[in-house]
């Protein structure tokens, strides 16, 4: 089955049902597939066609008063449409669960297919409206364009190391530490003069003694180069704050907006990990948590929750990062799997709060922005 499911999948077959009597979901599950055994050969049983991912995970819903249980059977299926309406009227012909009398109808068939071309459609459109006001030239392009010739020509060398810099590197309070010659020069196409560039991994000597002397930001590249160079300047630097370009683009990039949001977004180096500390020493883990956890260990599966902590989605781990990055209004991923580098980045994008899974890998950078706990964590809160 695995995650290929997912993609084949066509109709998605529910039903509702009610039962004389207090059942829990295994008798259930025992009967759709129990009473539908042998029907229809073994073209169209239950089981077989589950072994080969014709159809996927048989999801029960149930609720028990007065003794009464009602509920829903929700099926997913591949097949053509013909063998699907025979799978849902054999559903409708259970009429017992246990011990118990029941009554089985069919609520809809839903065409995934259909629901899918049409958040296409709904996306193109997006896509199109967006593409088409991002390709005018805005005033700050032109503007940009127009004095580029005249501002490339002012970057200094500064200091017995020849490092670039803006011309008022020398008389400004603060500065702008950034990690390359195109930097600088895109920062003065905005009108940012007070900038000097690393122009390498190692910090140089001169940036060192600027530092101690005015009050330096970093603004760096949204990119792993970036976090390297942030732990190599809080090492051997007394920077004070921390910019970033958006995730996966460089300064030299940004245009004057972008430049300006990271300015305005950048963050004292005091507080920096302040958050992650505090949470260390006190962590209140709400029961959702801990339900969910338990219940996923073992399972490869995840679990999405919106910001009410309610359950939007469970699905098997391997489609967990193209999941999220599809889906919106997401607040809390827990699976039971290793939280990676390209979960965190999605999360990120998705505005995703907290991300709990069993194990993190090592090779994951701090987010400052979103929560990474493991299932260990979890357990000890």
């Amino acid at each position: 089955m695995g995650s290929s499911q997912t993609f084949t999948i066509k109709y998605v077959i529910q039903a509702k049902f009610d039962i004389e009597g207090v059942v829990e979901k295994p008798d259930v599950i025992g009967a759709v597939f129990g009473q539908t055994e042998g029907l229809f050969g073994p073209e169209l049983d239950l089981r077989e066609l589950q072994k080969s991912g014709r159809i996927g995970r048989i999801e029960i819903e149930l609720h028990s008063k007065n003794d009464q249980t009602t509920g829903t059977i929700t099926i997913p299926t591949s097949l053509d449409r013909v063998s699907t309406a025979l799978i849902a009227s054999s559903i409708e012909s259970i009429n017992r669960v246990g011990p118990c009398a029941a009554k089985v109808s069919l609520e809809k068939i839903e065409d995934v297919r259909e629901a899918r071309r049409k958040t296409i459609i709904d996306r193109a459109k997006e896509i199109l409206h967006k593409w088409t006001i991002e390709s005018m030239p805005s005033v700050d392009e032109v503007f940009k364009e127009v004095s580029e010739t005249l501002k490339i020509g002012k970057v200094l060398k500064y200091g017995s190391e020849e490092l670039p810099a803006g011309p008022e590197i020398e008389k400004a309070k603060e500065i702008i530490v950034v990690e390359g010659r195109a930097d600088i020069i895109n920062l003065m196409r905005c009108g940012i003069l007070n900038t000097i560039a690393l122009e390498g991994a190692k910090v140089p000597e001169a940036i060192k003694k600027l530092c101690k002397e005015k009050e330096a930001t970093a603004l760096l590249d949204g990119d792993r180069g970036g976090d390297l160079i942030l732990k190599e300047l809080l090492q051997v630097t007394d920077v004070k704050y921390v910019g970033r370009a958006p995730r996966g683009k460089e300064i030299e990039e940004c245009n004057c907006k972008e430049v300006f949001e990271a300015l305005e977004a950048k963050v004292a180096i005091e507080d920096l990990y302040k958050p992650r500390k505090e949470a260390r020493q006190k962590v209140e883990v709400p029961k959702e948590f801990v339900d969910t956890t338990k219940a996923l260990e073992g399972t490869l599966e995840a679990v999405l929750l919106n910001e009410k902590l309610e359950q939007v989605e469970r699905l098997p781990v391997s489609q967990l990062a193209e999941k999220l990055q599809e889906i919106e209004g997401i607040d809390t991923v827990i699976f039971d799997g290793i939280i990676t580098q390209r979960i965190v980045d999605v999360a990120n994008e998705k505005s995703i709060k907290r991300i709990i899974a069993s194990r993190k890998s090592e090779a994951v950078k701090p987010s400052l922005t979103v929560q990474l706990m493991t299932f260990s964590e979890i357990m000890a809160g």
